[in-house]
């Protein structure tokens, strides 16, 4: 048998339900043969009783004292020779006793002695008889014995009344009733276990239909999990469903940014081909394309980079990172003496990866920074489930606000100033499903806002 960490969960569920099922079909077959057994020795050594009262109805002492019982009884199989039930009444006074006509040529193991008025019921085995060479077995009985203090008229005898029945015929009646309940009991056991076999097959068969979906996936015949599963697996496919999105459109990111980082390139490198004929003029080209080449890759690798909507991500604090961005900006324009207006409640949390949290605020605000003239006011609250982010500047707003966000627009076409950080918090809030809208604040400026759904 292979290990049981290696058993599938069905085989488990099988062995475990056939080995509490065999404990408990054992347990209960005990508990039922010995109550059965408990019942039928009462029962006979209820009949042994019973059988003593008719001996006591027809005693009787004669005018000598002496014990007298009449030829017939009332029980039939003490009158046949080796019936297999068995009398004895002794009269401990005088000495004499009588036996019933069924000991004929035996010597059954009667008691003789027992206190007076004093019920007795055991279990007796009488001595192996020896016939010729060989010894018989020992034969086992069931005994009743009674002793009572007998009057009649002048005379007073201590009579003790013994019936004895051959115990074989109670083995066979608990045999046979022990062969019948263990055989129903374990055809009981075997329809059981293959009715919960069956079970077990219904019950995991949305497993086994998951496996099915997932290696079709896996070879590409599918892009989900497209069936309908119980409630305990919905959570399941959903989630799987989730992360096969986001690895898709991580896939997709990574596409689009070679692709983009492709077509970027080539107006510089055009450039640099073409000054090629004039020497003097290199160092200056290239300085300059070099510097847009490095903006176009850092742009690229921050698009290609985002994370995305984390449905696995940890809540993350969000206020301990603004305000290390805001600290950070505060040295990087030093000059400008910016003020940073920051609000944000310290429990505020969000599921988002941290490194697109640093992206997101770090773009954000260093575009307000760049183009503020004495403040930058930021704003972080939670709105009907959904985060939401509000920057505000005092500087000159926005140009022209479709050409900032528009996606596949090469930097070299893009708004002075407003072309690589913006571009690529455009694509983390559309990674997060989000939205990100520009707009010109109350006070002047410009005001950004974005909100993320809930992952």
């Amino acid at each position: 048998m292979a290990p049981l960490s290696h058993l599938s969960i069905r085989a488990r569920l099988v062995w475990g339900a056939a080995l509490v099922l065999l404990a408990f079909l054992a347990g209960a077959g005990w508990a039922v043969q010995q109550a059965h057994a408990d019942s039928v020795r009462a029962a006979r050594f209820a009949r042994l009783q019973a059988t003593i009262y008719l001996l006591m109805a027809g005693a009787e002492l004669n005018a000598q004292g002496a014990l007298l019982m009449p030829a017939a009884l009332a029980e039939p199989r003490l009158s046949v020779p080796a019936s297999g039930l068995y009398a004895n009444i002794a009269n401990a006074d005088r000495g004499e006793e009588w036996q019933s006509a069924s000991t004929l040529g035996l010597n059954p193991p009667f008691q003789r002695q027992l206190a007076t008025g004093e019920w007795r019921f055991e279990t007796l085995v009488a001595p192996p008889a020896q016939r010729g060479d060989k010894a018989e077995a020992a034969a086992a009985f069931l005994a009743a014995t009674y002793a009572v203090k007998w009057s009649d008229k002048a005379h007073t005898a201590t009579l003790v009344f013994s019936v004895l029945e051959d115990k074989a015929v109670l083995d066979r009646e608990l045999a046979a009733f022990k062969g019948t309940l263990w055989r129903w009991l374990g055809g009981t056991g075997l329809l059981l276990l293959f009715t919960q076999t069956l079970l077990l097959r219904w019950g995991l068969a949305p497993l086994a239909r998951m496996t099915r979906e997932i290696q079709h996936i896996e070879r590409g015949e599918q892009t989900r999990v497209q069936g309908r599963y119980p409630r305990e697996l919905a959570g399941l496919t959903h989630n799987l469903n989730t992360l096969i999105d986001q690895e898709r459109a991580r896939q997709t990111r990574y596409k689009h940014a070679l692709d983009d980082l492709a077509h970027s390139l080539k107006t510089p490198l055009a450039v640099l081909r073409a000054a090629l004929p004039e020497p003097s003029q290199l160092p200056t080209l290239v300085a300059e394309q070099v510097s847009r080449m490095d903006d176009i890759v850092v742009h690229q690798l921050g698009r290609a980079g985002a994370s995305g909507a984390a449905r696995f991500a940890p809540q993350l604090a969000l206020a301990p990172i603004l305000q290390r961005v805001c600290d950070s900006l505060a040295k990087v324009y030093l000059d400008k003496q910016l003020v940073f207006n920051v609000d944000c409640p310290p429990e505020l949390t969000w599921r988002i990866d941290e490194g697109d949290a640093f992206e997101m605020l770090g773009n954000v605000l260093d575009n307000a920074a760049k183009w503020a003239r004495h403040s930058v006011s930021v704003r972080l609250w939670l709105q009907a489930g959904r985060l939401c982010l509000r920057v505000t500047d005092d500087g000159p707003g926005f140009g022209d606000r479709q050409a900032v966000l528009q996606r596949r627009v090469r930097l070299d076409e893009q708004v002075p100033g407003h072309g690589i950080g913006l571009a690529v918090v455009s694509d983390l809030v559309a990674s997060h499903q989000g939205e990100l809208t520009l707009s010109r604040a109350q006070a002047g400026g410009a005001q950004l806002d974005i909100v993320l759904p809930a992952a």
